[in-house]
């Protein structure tokens, strides 16, 4: 069994396992904090093994495709598998707001 990078990347599905979506509400800060947070530094306003989101000038396809099929061998790992869309576009609507103080 190979280790991962980021922790939660082996983890069951916290956020959606046994219930139903369409009822729950995602709390998509905190989503990002304990998922992306390990290398996204201060909410992702700051580099730390990963770039500074705040004020990115990616395009929204170029973060959804990062966050889906991660940046390998050596980068972010993929989250596809982990999230669903609605899931990852929330993260990325909480990246679109980032500004660089919280």
């Amino acid at each position: 069994m190979s280790a991962c990078a980021v922790p939660l990347a082996c983890a069951p599905n916290a956020w959606g396992q046994g219930v139903d979506q369409q009822s729950t509400s995602l709390n998509v800060e905190q989503l990002f904090a304990t998922s992306c947070g390990w290398c996204h530094q201060n909410g992702g306003r700051a580099a730390g093994r990963g770039p500074k989101l705040a004020n990115s000038d990616k395009s929204d396809d170029y973060i959804i495709n990062q966050i889906k099929n991660g940046k390998m061998p050596a980068g972010m790992p993929a989250f596809g598998g982990i999230f669903n869309d609605a899931q990852i576009h929330a993260i990325l609507g909480y990246i679109r707001g980032l500004k660089d103080e919280p």
